[in-house]
């Protein structure tokens, strides 16, 4: 028999059950919208994951302090500071891959300037800092490598702490306390927003990093060093070149561990997507149950429908229907109603993503194999449900249900 016969005679079963055929698609609709649903969710949740991690530097490479040892035990990750502006120095003077180079000398202090008071983080940091953090200067300007050799008193403010200590005034060319020591504000930086572990980026002030060390820390080792490359693809490169380098300087023998630790924000990334990807996985499994269900109704109604249609099953067989015929004209109308809840599920699963998405800001993306993939699951389902009660009608007696009342 034509398949598209068989088709429109599916179909006009189903208008002619219409409730019944809707209650039966229920599970189905209800299955793969909410599987699009949690991949769409997902899936943004990786997307604003990656761009936050993007927006601390695409191509960042990242030094910090080793760990070291007592006893055989290891005390944990930046135990041993040996981090120096001179380690800095090395990098930004002989590395062939990293094309920016900056410490990041971090002093927590009270600023004091236009409104009030705020407890910030003072960042020193190298001129090209902002190069190295894809960050812009919305107003004013970044301080440059001659003010930073002079140790001047200048620094750059985040939005944060513009908005709590000038919010209705322009702070450039104003002045502002940090722990007793006069700074010139000459520029604003541009709005950041979170990382990815929820910290402010905002909420700090930038100041040349000698000032710093000299006025605010005055410490002799650094927290962290970082650098970054032209592209993405040299910083495997940087990585290994990095550690050459630093180990150099350290005077470390070739039997020696490295007593710092170099990182890029790929591994991050990786780590934070490959937790949400787990996460969505579990979710879409659990919404899968819901397919299942929907088949298992499916089945169960076209039992009812072949015994309600054995007379029909009958007289097609009886003017020359043979039982594969009849079986595939069950199992097209298994499948339909599987593509068509299937269908219906999809619109459903979009509408509820952009509801959430527009409700709660969250991103939802929905990528074309996760709607390919759910059309596909119901049309297995159809064929796998459908089967049965498909094969029941095929291997019905002519005249048996012809009798049948």
């Amino acid at each position: 028999m034509n398949t598209w016969v068989l088709i429109r005679i599916a179909l006009r079963s189903i208008r002619k059950n219409k409730t019944r055929t809707l209650l039966t698609m229920l599970g189905i609709i209800i299955g793969v919208a909410a599987v699009i649903v949690m991949v769409a969710l997902g899936q943004g949740a990786k997307e604003q994951i990656r761009s936050r991690i993007d927006s601390l530097g695409s191509n960042l490479v990242v030094i910090t302090p080793g760990a070291s040892r007592s006893g055989g035990v290891s005390q944990g990750a930046g135990s041993m500071n040996r981090l120096t502006l001179k380690d800095a120095e090395a990098l930004a003077r002989e590395s062939m891959w990293l094309s920016a180079v900056s410490p990041l000398i971090v002093a927590p202090t009270h600023a004091v300037g236009g409104s009030g008071n705020w407890r910030v983080g003072v960042s020193g940091v190298s001129a090209e800092y902002a190069t190295i953090r894809n960050w812009n200067v919305g107003a004013g300007r970044l301080f440059d490598e001659s003010e930073v050799r002079a140790m001047r008193k200048v620094c750059v403010l985040g939005k944060t702490v513009v908005d709590n200590l000038f919010a209705d005034q322009d702070p450039v060319g104003q002045q502002i306390i940090l722990r007793d020591v006069p700074f010139e504000i000459i520029g604003v930086l541009e709005k950041k927003g979170q990382t990815a572990e929820g910290r402010d980026q905002d909420d700090t002030i930038l100041a040349p990093y000698t000032t710093v060390k000299t006025r605010l820390a005055g410490r002799q080792f650094i927290p962290m060093i970082l650098g970054a490359t032209d592209n993405k693809s040299d910083v495997p490169a940087a990585l290994v070149e990095t550690k050459a380098i630093l180990r150099e300087t350290h005077g470390l023998a070739s039997y020696e561990d490295d007593d710092f630790t170099v990182r890029d924000q790929n591994e991050l990334a990786e780590t934070a997507e490959g937790a949400t990807e787990v996460m969505t996985l579990l979710l879409a499994a659990i919404a899968g149950v819901s397919l299942l269900v929907g088949g298992i109704g499916i089945m169960n109604i076209m039992l009812v429908s072949v015994t309600e249609r054995t007379r029909e099953i009958g007289i097609r067989m009886a003017v020359g229907a043979r039982g594969g015929d009849v079986l595939m004209q069950f199992l097209v109308e298994a499948i339909v109603i599987s593509l068509v809840g299937g269908g219906l599920g999809i619109a459903m699963g979009f509408g509820l993503a952009e509801t959430v998405k527009w409700l709660n800001g969250w991103p939802a993306v929905i990528p074309m194999d996760s709607v390919v993939m759910a059309v596909g699951f119901a049309a297995f389902v159809g064929i796998f449900f459908g089967f049965y009660p498909a094969r029941k009608a095929s291997g019905l007696d002519p005249i048996e249900a012809l009798r049948f009342e």
